[in-house]
């Protein structure tokens, strides 16, 4: 009742794409300043977040896609953008919003979406699900979402540990080193979509 090829496929590339390793000087960036509870809080809420917006495109990717007309480059593009929006406050220093607000901004965006589930993940995830046809595959792409969004939560949880040690000065330096990261990755993502329209042009 289980495939260990499935798993192990599904999980690595969602890993790689979803990056627990790389997602820490970001959240850090993103939570620092805030007390340990909400950023533990918000660490949780990320994740719970991901893990929804995964969990619904896998189960109606194609037909959300298809309803709203929005095809998977431009999915690509717009997450790109907003991750670039993101890059640039972090580079400037420009992220002494409200607290509240901040707080519900962070954990849902860009953590949770597109940082997390964005469209590299979403469309693995479709397209693990489309190709499971049967019981044993479906139980294994799902074991492997579940897995990553457990690896994910543990990385951010554990890695507020850090903050602890760098103090006040390294959260800057890890603000800015992370939004140069960001900014990278927002690009990128921005070309794939750019390059996939020219290619179906």
């Amino acid at each position: 009742m289980f495939d260990l090829a499935v798993f192990g496929s599904l999980f690595l590339t969602l890993f790689v794409i979803m990056d627990p390793p790389g997602i820490t000087p970001i959240f850090l960036a993103l939570t620092s300043g805030r007390p340990g509870k909400v950023q533990r809080r918000m660490a949780f809420q990320a994740v719970c977040v991901a893990g929804g917006v995964i969990t619904v495109f896998g189960l109606l990717g194609h037909q959300i896609l298809d309803y709203l007309h929005v095809s998977v480059p431009a999915l690509m593009i717009a997450g790109g953008l907003l991750l670039l929006l993101i890059a640039l406050d972090l580079l400037t220093g420009k992220t002494d919003e409200p607290k509240q607000t901040k707080d519900v901004n962070v954990a849902l965006v860009p953590l949770g979406m597109p940082l997390l589930a964005g469209p590299g993940a979403i469309v693995s995830v479709i397209l693990a699900v489309q190709k499971a046809d049967s019981v044993s595959t479906q139980v294994s792409v799902w074991a492997a979402i579940l897995a990553i969004h457990v690896v994910l939560w543990l990385v951010m949880r554990y890695s507020l540990l850090i903050i602890r040690v760098i103090k006040d000065g390294g959260v800057v330096l890890v603000t800015r080193l992370a939004g140069m990261m960001l900014s990278a990755i927002a690009v990128q993502q921005i070309i794939n979509g750019v390059t996939q329209v020219i290619q179906a042009s």
